[in-house]
């Protein structure tokens, strides 16, 4: 089973933007979502668009007191003047978000819808129908406040950040915003990154004719990789959702070895492990080069989250270079992941089942050698950026031309 893009082509009339308003607001620790946005700018540049960038980072929220970054989440005035001024000044025929929170806000919907730009919104995560955005609480999954207007449940648990206060304000946000309509009218166009994100908003109650499907891409594309370093990988944030804690059950029994990239609040957990187990080695954040190798170079790339990826930029990354993946059978993944063709999955949360995937793969050379010229082939398929253009420069003339302003 392979990704479903939707992809229905442009009338013959629709106007292919000439200017681009991209706008982004950057987390204080650089993921997958800030390399999506810069990755977009560069493919639509190379393709002859004029490109303006609207960008704030959430170190400003340091120098803020609560009160102020709570009432800039729901309605940020500064921002909703900023982008009028700059969409008088460029002129731009669309405008696409990567990310509005907290401090763009939904302001910046309105900013568009004054100017009389139609807006484009990409969801990397679940923010719209869960204030914690993961659809996870207490390592599980968890879909209460889905279909519910007034996402109380989450206020309940402190579903953001472990804090009712800063859950309250993001349920707020989204209280207020779905009674206004926002998301409804202010935005002509979704982009999701796999079918079963598209449907778990359908399910909320999205309308399923806003919503399309681009998955990510790797730009320029890399050698393909042979696998002889002998090693899984794990590359990633080291949080409770990526499912590090099934990761590192799993190597108590088992005697291969494991290279994991990335930090986050499990980073001490992760550290005292590798210093009690010679055969895995923890290299904290990396430049982009020395990942790509390290990730050619791998027996696989491993996924074990617990919650509904999206579509991890690390994923594409793999199979750019070629790389099977052993993922949690959760979500997308099955999607996005054909057991024996392009990886394995296993039981969410099952380390036993994991071990079983490396075992599986370790004591498999050929098959798993084979795998890499189906990875490869599964890439040039679906990730490419010739092949993501045309589905982002589709989006955009469907917005354009679906979007009135009377």
């Amino acid at each position: 089973m392979g990704i479903v893009l939707r992809m229905n082509t442009s009338p013959a009339n629709s106007r292919v933007p000439s200017k681009v308003l991209l706008c982004h607001n950057y987390y204080k620790l650089s993921g997958g979502e800030d390399r999506v946005f810069e990755d977009e700018a560069r493919l639509l540049e190379r393709h002859g668009h004029q490109v303006t960038r609207y960008t704030v980072t959430n170190d400003a929220i340091d120098s803020m007191s609560r009160w102020s970054a709570a009432v800039r989440t729901i309605w940020n005035r500064k921002t909703y003047s900023e982008l009028r001024r700059l969409m008088r000044k460029e002129r731009p025929a669309l405008v696409h978000f990567t990310n509005t929170f907290p401090l763009i806000s939904p302001a910046a919907y309105y900013a568009a819808r004054k100017e009389r730009v139609p807006v484009v919104q990409t969801l990397q995560n679940y923010r719209l129908i869960c204030p914690g955005s993961l659809l996870m609480r207490d390592g599980n999954i968890c879909e209460d406040c889905v279909t519910k207007r007034i996402k109380w449940p989450a206020v309940l648990h402190g579903c953001y950040r472990g804090n009712r206060l800063a859950t309250a304000c993001t349920t707020t946000m989204l209280a207020t915003h779905g009674a206004l309509g926002t998301w409804r009218n202010m935005v002509s166009r979704y982009v999701v990154a796999t079918e079963f994100g598209r449907q778990k908003f359908i399910d909320a109650g999205f309308d399923a004719q806003q919503i399309a499907v681009k998955p990510n891409f790797v730009d320029p594309v890399p050698p393909c990789g042979n696998g002889e370093g002998g090693h899984f990988v794990f590359v990633g944030r080291l949080s409770p959702e990526k499912g590090i804690d099934t990761l590192l059950e799993a190597w108590t029994q088992f005697n291969g070895k494991l290279i994991i990239l990335g930090d986050g609040p499990l980073a001490d957990k992760v550290a005292r492990f590798a210093s009690q187990h010679e055969r895995v080695q923890w290299m904290r954040h990396q430049p982009a080069k020395i990942v790509q190798q390290v990730v050619a170079d791998a027996i696989a790339l491993l996924v074990p989250s617990t919650w509904y990826e999206g579509l991890p930029k690390t994923i594409v990354e793999a199979f750019s270079v070629g790389t099977p993946i052993i993922g949690s059978d959760l979500g997308a993944m099955s999607e996005v992941i054909t057991p024996g063709e392009t990886g394995l999955l296993f039981p969410v949360g099952k380390p036993d089942k994991l071990l079983e995937s490396l075992h599986w793969m370790s004591e498999s050379p050929e098959h798993a050698h084979a795998m890499r010229a189906n990875v490869r082939r599964h890439f040039e398929q679906f990730y490419t950026a010739e092949r993501n253009y045309d589905l982002l420069r589709d989006i955009y003339c469907q917005a354009i031309n679906d979007t009135s302003f009377e």
